[in-house]
């Protein structure tokens, strides 16, 4: 491949778990990718050693008051500093980008992937709560546009390949695998005395703080769930969630005539990033690779959605559609950081999530402003139950 046609890479978040990962792929194809745009919230001299080693366009330091600590570290090596959210927004936009890997952590995602779908440009995201909070929103204006968007998750990743020249046969439905988190098993009992630090060892994954809270809750497959819902235009019928402790089936896809496709692999999240990058190609990677022998069982069964309420309550939400599903992700973003800051307890995030769900006004058809509406009318009625 000629250096003109490598795609030129726009990475919003690339000090997270994602966004590193993903510089570890262009560091492997450095024929095929081009980092044109880095970005980050707070993590400044990360960001900085990034576009030291990247050379990007253009950075953008999302809290401003780090502004001039990334200017004056960069500015000698002619590359441009930007700060805050309208920043992040309208950086996306730029005619150089080829494809912007959306990897920022909750609701801040939406703003600049509506900009990047407004201006035409693939999205690679990682950002589920995008698709959890405007589903509806989003694939309507990809469609107007034009533009494909690729899931980094590794859940829907599978889907995506398993669909890979299937996309004219009709699906049954599909079955997100769980690994059911570190508190698999456990009783509501047992749950009361969980702690964060126990909540933060995630059995198979390798994650940011708020993800691998979420996926001791099981809140993660339920935002899975709602994203799967408006990726792959199903009905919340069609999506089925399994627990598969060893997370080497990633997901699967189950065909009309009751064929069974599933993706395999060891769980690392460099080869779904690697794949939405790189799409339609598959590019040779040196990760390692599975090997049946070290695996003589796989199992499989039903996630506790009494005990784990968050699932259910996410597929409550998808049932019933408009701004639900949005009540859901806000309460839930700061029912996380409260219990990351030990105001919570693990079992009591469910009450929180749950109560907002109810109380908040239920708008049917939600526009841009009711989500952002929504979005700011619940988190502060979930820091009121909190407090």
């Amino acid at each position: 491949m000629e250096d003109n046609q490598k795609k030129n890479i726009a990475i919003l978040g690339s000090t997270g778990s994602i966004g590193t990962q993903a510089l570890e792929v262009v560091d492997a194809n450095p024929d095929h990718f081009q980092v044109e745009v880095l970005t980050a919230q707070n993590n400044c001299d990360l960001l900085i050693s990034q576009a030291i080693k990247y050379q990007p366009n253009t950075v953008v330091i999302g809290n401003d008051e780090h502004y001039h600590k990334v200017f004056d570290a960069l500015d000698k090596h002619d590359i441009k500093v930007y700060a805050g959210e309208n920043a992040l927004a309208a950086v996306v936009e730029m005619d150089t980008v080829d494809l912007v890997l959306t990897a920022l952590v909750g609701y801040s995602g939406l703003k600049p992937t509506i900009r990047a779908i407004e201006a035409g440009k693939n999205i690679a995201l990682a950002n589920k709560e995008t698709l959890v909070v405007a589903g509806e929103l989003i694939t309507k204006m990809a469609m107007e546009k034009g533009v494909n968007i690729y899931p980094v998750d590794s859940e829907h990743s599978a889907i995506f390949q398993c669909l890979t020249g299937e996309f004219h046969n009709p699906i049954e439905k599909i079955i997100l695998t769980a690994s059911g988190g570190p508190f698999r098993g456990m009783s509501r009992k047992q749950l009361e005395k969980v702690t964060k630090a126990q909540a933060l060892k995630h059995p198979n994954w390798d994650m940011g703080a708020k993800i691998t809270i979420d996926s001791a809750t099981l809140m993660n497959k339920g935002l899975e769930v709602i994203e799967a819902k408006w990726l792959f235009g199903l009905r919340p019928d069609q999506v089925d969630v399994v627990v598969h402790p060893q997370s080497i089936i990633h997901s699967m896809v189950q065909f009309e005539d009751g064929s069974i496709k599933a993706q395999m692999g060891l769980p690392d999240m460099k080869l779904p990033i690697q794949y939405a990058m790189a799409y339609p190609q598959r590019l040779k990677s040196d990760f390692p690779r599975f090997n049946f022998a070290n695996y003589p069982a796989l199992t499989f069964e039903q996630p506790d959605k009494k005990t784990f309420r968050n699932l259910a309550l996410a597929f409550d939400a998808l049932a019933k559609g408009g701004n639900t599903p949005c009540v859901l992700n806000a309460a839930n973003e700061i029912v996380v950081a409260e219990f990351l800051k030990d105001r919570i307890g693990f079992l009591e995030m469910s009450d929180v999530v749950e109560h907002c769900m109810e109380k908040i006004t239920f708008i049917n058809a939600p526009t841009y402003e009711d989500y952002v509406n929504t979005d700011e009318e619940t988190r502060i009625k979930a820091l009121e139950l909190i407090d």
